[in-house]
């Protein structure tokens, strides 16, 4: 994720720097992305939607559509959302040429699977009523294949995957700004938090241009025995359940 010196996430709100600007930052964010080069990326249902510029367009024949899974394509790097009540809707069935991937709540109607049939949108249906994410990240490994995916925010999702103990390294791109709002921060766990939960050590601090700093730590479960370990795929938050939405 990329950071304000407070751990907020919007970069419109930041205080200005002499040493770079928020389109500095966010380049020194997209470089890592593209240096870490992922099978596929995670957003939550938010930031998904200011990509997907959808409206609702369900087909005229509803029909049964495939659950749990419907896959369009099988080669990535995919653009994934979660979506737990089936709110987005697309334009098109990629992001800057991913293919779309979404992660949809239990009780998401067979209407809103057909639109996404429809527009060639590929999505795995949680068996779940609380969503848990460790059975959906195992499914993405077995049908795509994704062995590291990157979270990309907002501030719930990054926060659902470390209460799940779901993520191996958390990457922080820093910059020389303040927030001072109550805004998003880049994790929130809910009235619960994390204490308990997850264990940081840092691996690397690295100086950029531009006044930012590079952070990487490695995540662990504070209690080794409470999560399974064997837990395909690893993902790293460039950092039941918050997904309420």
């Amino acid at each position: 994720m990329s950071s304000s010196l407070d751990g907020r996430l919007h970069p419109s709100r930041w205080t200005l720097s002499p040493d770079g600007t928020t389109k500095d930052w966010s380049a020194a964010y997209e470089a890592l992305h593209q240096e870490l080069a992922p099978d596929g990326w995670l957003v939550g249902r938010t930031t998904m939607a200011e990509m997907a510029k959808g409206e609702p367009h369900p087909p005229a024949h509803v029909g049964s559509p495939p659950r749990p899974l419907h896959l369009s394509r099988r080669t990535g790097p995919f653009a994934m959302a979660v979506d737990r009540l089936g709110k987005l809707h697309f334009s098109k069935p990629e992001v800057d040429g991913d293919p779309v991937v979404v992660l949809l709540g239990r009780d998401v109607p067979d209407a809103h699977l057909a639109e996404l049939v429809a527009d060639g949108v590929s999505y795995i249906v949680a068996q779940d009523e609380g969503m848990a994410l460790a059975p959906l990240m195992a499914m993405l490994k077995h049908e795509l294949k994704i062995e590291t995916l990157l979270l990309e925010g907002g501030g719930r999702v990054n926060g659902a995957f470390l209460a799940a103990g779901l993520v191996d390294e958390l990457y922080i791109i820093l910059a020389p700004a303040l927030d001072g709002s109550p805004s998003p921060a880049i994790v929130e766990a809910g009235q619960a938090g994390l204490k308990g939960k997850v264990v940081l050590s840092l691996l690397a601090c690295d100086p950029l241009d531009n006044g930012a700093i590079r952070l990487r730590y490695a995540v662990s479960a504070a209690n080794p025995y409470s999560v399974q370990r064997d837990r395909p795929p690893h993902p790293s938050a460039e950092v039941q359940s918050p997904l309420r939405d």
